[in-house]
């Protein structure tokens, strides 16, 4: 079992030691401890949650806990391009819905899943500080404003010309 658990943990190429020596001593750890390991990764894998849970003896109950509380993490592989769509107020009444509506059509996903391929992972977000350029989509950290459900296309193209170019 101890030999199964290595390799599975080998796969993710973090030290996870370090991570916890670094933490161990500091009130709220647990929290930075798992931004830590995000950090590295993209996210928080299953594997190193029964991991850290054995090394610090906190319930693996208590991980799934801070987890799924905070947004920030994210316990499934982030896709390769990132897209977020606005749903403040001024980008919600200027069309927000109907750009996320396309954008699940598009993707054939829905908010918080990556596509099957792992290209994209589709997000949403209260307020992206754009709102004289309502609605804004927000792709590999681009920002596109007063976007309209026609322009979904382009902008998820715009993410894959990305993939031909490197």
């Amino acid at each position: 079992m101890e030999k199964t658990q290595g390799k599975r943990l080998a796969q993710y190429n973090v030290d996870l030691q370090a991570i916890v020596d670094k933490w161990k001593d500091k009130e709220g750890n647990l929290i930075m401890i798992l931004h830590d390991v995000q950090d590295k990764l993209g996210y928080v894998p299953r594997d190193i949650s029964l991991e850290l849970s054995r090394m610090l003896g906190v319930p693996l109950a208590r991980f799934y806990e801070v987890l799924t509380f905070y947004n920030y993490f994210k316990m499934i592989p982030p896709g390769k391009h990132n897209i977020s769509v606005c749903l403040g107020t001024a980008c919600y009444l200027k069309g927000a819905p109907a750009l996320l509506a396309e954008l699940e059509r598009v993707l054939k996903i829905k908010p918080g899943q990556t596509t099957l391929d792992g290209m994209f992972h589709l997000d949403l977000v209260r307020c992206v500080g754009c709102c004289g350029l309502a609605p804004v989509v927000v792709a590999d950290g681009k920002v596109y404003g007063k976007v309209q459900p026609a322009q979904i296309g382009g902008i998820v193209n715009d993410c894959l010309k990305k993939e031909k170019v490197a």
